[in-house]
């Protein structure tokens, strides 16, 4: 069947499959999501599990500080400048085929990671392992509104939060358990997510059939082009800046400059272009445009917490990495529970609004109450913080996508689905690499602060420990010494949370002003 849509664009309606996503069963959309967590899943875990064995990693393969950050930057950068262009041709092509694309995208990248000899070998696969991830992020949430209503979707959203939850948290516990085991070794963490994303091609082949919105239309590659180089020049500047050259620095200047000339560039392009990557019409809608904002503020505040914990406990508190994974258990207790539960209450109510701003208001609390860690806090203290944190992510995470999902057409479903995750990406990136530069000063400025306190005979060994520009290895220092680093890293992180509580603040009143749309009983567009 032929149809034509708002911009004139002939349309074509085909199927994949002999069912219809209007007539999956309860069990069918299982199935078919089944695939798509365990796809998820996976491109998750392969930007968190190496996070504690990185230092091995470059090691071994005899890189410096530089291959050191670009491992990191590589995936990152791929998974954000790519979400856009993954969303519009969902909006294009088969999501069927779009995501089986992406899963062997991701495996070929994993492999050739985990294969690589030197640091070059491993940015470069890092890049693809990143436009697998980056496509795997935006597509499921894209498959899920062609499968479920908006009404139905609550639940079922629920198992991507806590699957995105488990992934982010539990990574760098899977990853410091896999490198302490010495039969496996570092390359497992780059392998390690393989198996999950060939079972989900195998499972997704067999139990995912969708409509088919095929349209006659070419694929903006130009603003493709200027957006992913403008976000790309951006994350570099923030991941070198304070590092290679100062925040105020003629790198800076042009960095930031090109950045948004580029940012200008893709902004004329997308005027001019029959199907833009970012349909500029789409943030004339209120709720797409607050909801994006306010996922860009909760993406400092998530991901901020799952880099910043880590080092916390192994830095502040000297715990080992496996360790260090088990004790943020409580964030992944919250978000899980949050995500599901809210997701069950919506289906039944159609109401969302309240959960954004409950989960706005207890992620505030969470990272507010975080910011007076200090090395030697009570866990349960910490617990409980972190309980209130996971419980704010996982009830405004997936929500803001719901409530953008719910007010637009099919033939834009994927791209504004993939807008809100992208600024969500973004906020996490730039965050991470501001915070982190502001995390360096901060514990600098505590160890100088309270050095004089250590005895003549024990500054001298804090002196070199704060001045060998690598992370510490705690055994190894003195116990004054140690007492005294693990002191100026627990400050020190917890003024990142107090930076963060304003952000996060700023997300909850954004939500205030998202009006609530009841949610739709049909399928997307229905």
């Amino acid at each position: 069947m032929a149809t034509t849509t708002p911009g004139g664009v002939r349309a074509h309606e085909e199927h994949e499959g002999d069912s219809s996503a209007a007539n999956m069963t309860h069990r069918q959309i299982m199935e078919a999501l089944s695939g798509l967590l365990l796809g998820l899943f996976a491109a998750i875990l392969s930007s968190t599990v190496v996070t504690n064995a990185l230092p091995e990693i470059i090691s071994d393969l005899g890189g410096g500080q530089s291959a050191y950050t670009w491992v990191v930057t590589a995936a990152l950068l791929a998974v954000t400048a790519s979400t856009p262009l993954w969303g519009k041709l969902a909006d294009l092509f088969s999501k069927k085929t779009l995501v089986q694309t992406s899963l062997i995208i991701y495996v070929l990248g994993s492999v050739a990671a985990g294969l690589a000899q030197n640091p070059a070998t491993l940015i470069g696969a890092r890049v693809i392992q990143g436009l697998g991830g980056g496509g795997l992020s935006a597509l499921s949430q894209i498959v899920l509104a062609a499968m479920i209503s908006p009404r139905e979707r609550g639940r079922y959203s629920g198992y991507l939060g806590a699957t995105f939850a488990v992934a982010t948290v539990g990574g760098p516990l899977l990853g410091g358990v896999i490198t302490d085991t010495s039969w496996l070794g570092w390359r497992w963490c780059l392998f390690i997510g393989v198996p999950f994303a060939l079972i989900a091609l195998v499972v997704l082949q067999k139990t995912l059939n969708l409509p088919v919105l095929r349209r006659e239309a070419k694929v903006d590659w130009a603003g493709a082009f200027f957006v992913t180089a403008s976000v790309c020049l951006l994350l570099v500047w923030v991941t070198f800046a304070d590092d290679k050259y100062a925040w105020l620095s003629w790198q800076t200047y042009t960095m930031v400059g090109g950045a948004i000339v580029l940012a200008l560039v893709f902004l004329f392009v997308e005027t001019k272009a029959r199907e833009p990557i970012i349909p500029l019409r789409l943030f004339h809608n209120r709720t797409i445009l607050l909801a994006s904002i306010a996922s860009l503020f909760v993406g400092v505040a998530l991901f901020a917490g799952t880099v910043f914990f880590s080092q916390y406990f192994q830095l502040a508190r000297g715990d080992s990495p496996t360790r260090s994974g088990v004790m943020t258990f409580p964030f992944i207790g919250g978000l899980f529970i949050s995500s599901t539960v809210s997701g069950q209450v919506i289906t039944r109510t159609g109401r969302w609004k309240g959960w954004l701003l409950a989960g706005g208001a207890l992620l505030t609390a969470g990272v507010g109450l975080l910011g007076m860690l200090r090395h030697d806090t009570p866990y349960w203290q910490i617990a409980l913080c972190m309980a209130l944190m996971g419980l704010g992510v996982g009830m405004t995470l997936q929500n803001l996508v719901l409530c953008t999902q719910n007010q637009v057409a099919p033939t834009d479903l994927g791209a504004a689905s993939s807008v809100v995750t992208f600024f969500r990406s973004l906020g996490g990136a730039v965050g991470v690499s501001v915070l982190g530069s502001v995390m360096s000063a901060r514990i600098s400025h505590y160890a100088r602060e309270t050095i004089g306190r250590l005895a003549p005979p024990d500054r001298a060994t804090a002196a070199s420990a704060q001045g060998a520009g690598d992370l510490p290895d705690l055994r190894l220092l003195p116990g004054p010494v140690r007492v005294w680093l693990e002191s100026a890293y627990g400050h020190g992180i917890g003024d990142i949370f107090l930076y963060v509580a304003p952000v996060a603040f700023v997300a909850f009143l954004v939500t205030l002003f998202i009006k609530e749309v009841p949610l739709r009983t049909g399928r997307t567009g229905e």
